[in-house]
């Protein structure tokens, strides 16, 4: 406990608690008119006290789009580290856990996705599928898989190869059991520890597949979306991207935060 007490790690959490409470009640609270009315007389405005982010370059409040933006972003990552955990966790078990041909079956698969940078493949997937929410998540989703299935392969080797699973195996327990009882609970500290790291590089994803127009799509808020829109304003209206841009970095930086010292404490070689 005295671990998460730290700096660091009470910083990382309280914004991780912030952000999130906001990406899930902003659209309960805030009336969705209030992102999408457009208002031409306000176009371009600064901050000021009626606008404290300023308008975009069709009056609209920013405050209250970064604000449910964070509901679109921290939804779609949320769901495409959930579908990599879902495909790559028992890849990896199953992997790691039999060995031999299958593994070696496997790991040649995940190794050639592997050879793709994780952006670039899903870049590739989400043009290849047409620019939705869902498709992004989709895209997303199976361009971290492979990273997430080789990392839980390698703990599962590790873990296989104790003396407690050696001994379970002598004893007669059939893999299923073995996995579930054995391998799945000494896996499942890394899994959380690579799905709430693997979050902040799927914001930063859904933010450079919506800039490249392959992401969200209007009317939907989203802060990729957001600094997309702004680029041909950022000489006159540089808090058009901003805003935005500053919601990326601090989600990005808390999950960091938090995810290394979630890594220390859950770490069994670093107790």
């Amino acid at each position: 406990m005295k671990r998460f007490l730290t700096p660091q790690g009470v910083i990382g959490f309280t914004l991780i608690v912030i952000i999130v409470a906001i990406g899930i009640f902003a659209p309960l609270i805030i009336p969705p008119d209030m992102a999408t009315k457009m208002k031409m007389t306000m176009r371009l405005k600064p901050p000021s006290m009626g606008y404290p982010f300023g308008t975009d370059q069709l009056g609209r409040d920013i405050f209250f789009r970064v604000l449910l933006g964070a509901h679109t972003s921290l939804g779609i990552a949320g769901a495409a580290v959930a579908i990599s955990v879902l495909i790559g966790l028992p890849l990896g078990i199953i992997s790691g856990y039999a060995r031999g041909a299958l593994d070696n079956v496997l790991m040649r698969f995940v190794d050639t996705l592997l050879s793709f940078p994780a952006l670039l493949l899903a870049l590739t997937i989400s043009a290849m599928l047409g620019p939705s929410i869902p498709n992004t998540i989709i895209a997303i989703g199976i361009a971290f898989t492979p990273f997430l299935a080789r990392i839980i392969r390698g703990e599962a080797l590790r873990v296989s190869a104790m003396p407690y699973v050696e001994a379970a195996r002598a004893a007669g327990t059939n893999d299923a059991a073995m996995i579930w009882r054995h391998i799945l609970p000494n896996v499942m500290p890394l899994v959380i520890v690579q799905a709430t790291i693997s979050l902040a590089f799927a914001i930063l994803a859904e933010a450079g597949l919506s800039f490249l127009g392959l992401g969200t799509q209007p009317p939907n808020s989203s802060w990729g979306l957001m600094i997309q829109a702004s680029r041909d304003y950022l000489d006159v209206a540089p808090w058009t991207a901003l805003a935005p841009g500053a919601a990326v970095a601090l989600t990005v930086l808390a999950l960091n935060m938090f995810g290394d010292v979630l890594r220390d404490v859950l770490d069994p070689r670093a107790q």
